[in-house]
């Protein structure tokens, strides 16, 4: 099963690299994830015109019969273990399946339309480096739950 993650711009601090190489490594035991990372919009406050450049980038990436999930604060919050529940669906019901991590202003409104199915990992705000973290992670929590594996704990 392939799964796609696509994010904006690279992620800087090292420890989160690391943390993000771990769990990659990780899922390769049960997935083949194809790990994406759009250039981040360039310097500018302007929120239309870093979202219109992102934009492009995320629709680029985005085939017509992927199924998106887009993580954004004001998606639907989920247990660990209905979350797995919600992945595993997906991969059997769906072909392909993207999630997408917006940049700083969250999505443009055509991604949003484009949008499948909106998530929230939850009410509070994270850096977007420990959003792909907290993601990598609840993904591969998703799949030793699935797997009757020894990693969760209720």
């Amino acid at each position: 099963m392939a799964i796609k993650f696509v994010v904006v711009g690279p992620t800087k601090e090292r420890f989160f690299q690391q943390s993000e190489q771990e769990y990659l490594k990780r899922l390769g035991k049960y997935c083949k994830l194809h790990y994406v990372q759009l250039p981040a919009s360039k310097k500018t406050e302007n929120r239309e015109l870093c979202l219109k450049m992102e934009e492009e980038g995320f629709l680029k990436q985005i085939a017509e019969t992927d199924y998106l999930v887009i993580l954004d604060e004001a998606g639907k919050e989920f247990s660990s273990r209905k979350f797995s529940k919600n992945v595993n669906d997906l991969l059997v019901n769906q072909p392909n399946v993207v999630f997408a991590i917006g940049g700083a202003f969250g999505f443009s409104d055509s991604v949003y339309q484009r949008a499948n199915d909106k998530w929230s990992l939850s009410l509070l705000t994270f850096p977007h480096h420990l959003v792909r973290t907290i993601f990598l992670e609840q993904l591969y929590r998703s799949f030793t739950i699935l797997n009757g594996e020894n990693y969760h704990n209720d």
